[in-house]
This record gives C-alpha cells, sequence and structure tokens, in this order.
C-alpha cells in the first residue's frame, strides 16, 4: 500500500544503506500489475528497506526526485539515487537495482 504520509528529502537524504524507494498510487493499473514483479525480484534483498509513496500533484518529495510516470522506483545506497526503474516490464529489471544496491 502506498502511504499517503511521505517522508522529507532530507530524511530520504539521510537514509544510510540499502533503500528502494517507490513511488504510485493504490488505483494505479501499472503500479498493481508490477507488484508480483517486484516480490519476485525482492526474494533475498529483504533486508533492503522499502518506503512506497502515494505521489500525485503537489506532492513535494515526487517532484524532488522528477516523477513523471507511475510505477518509478528508485533504488537508493546511502541516500543516493543509483538506479531508477519506470514501469518494469519483467522481475530482471529490479533484480538489477537491488544488486546494484547491495553489492558493493
Amino acid at each position: 500500500t502506498y502511504k499517503p504520509e511521505a517522508p522529507t528529502r532530507a530524511e530520504i537524504d539521510a537514509l544510510s544503506g540499502p533503500a528502494l524507494l517507490e513511488f504510485g498510487t493504490n488505483w494505479c493499473g501499472y503500479c498493481r500489475a508490477a507488484q508480483p514483479l517486484l516480490s519476485e525480484a525482492f526474494a533475498g534483498h529483504e533486508p533492503v528497506k522499502h518506503i512506497k509513496v502515494e505521489d500525485g500533484p503537489g506532492r513535494l518529495l515526487g517532484r524532488s526526485f522528477r516523477v513523471k510516470l507511475w510505477p518509478t522506483m528508485i533504488f537508493l545506497r546511502d541516500g543516493k539515487e543509483v538506479v531508477r526503474v519506470v514501469r518494469p516490464e519483467d522481475a530482471d529489471e529490479l533484480r538489477e537495482g537491488f544488486e546494484k544496491i547491495t553489492t558493493t
């Protein structure tokens, strides 16, 4: 479930370690279709912090990341964007993101 209350950009920038920041809405068909792919790709990466943020007009966090389409998944390491996947078509795209933020 995408949460309407979002962390601030400063809180995201201050994260340590790997994290997945996911923007979308609960009613978005693309977002719902991506969830099984995300579940498949998340296997083995359960320790990665996952933050699901409801996005839309006037939502400051999404604007600060220049989110245009949903879902947008931003893979972070120590608060810095490493990889961005928009509307994934298969789990491999997401697995690559997890690999890039969890391996050194």
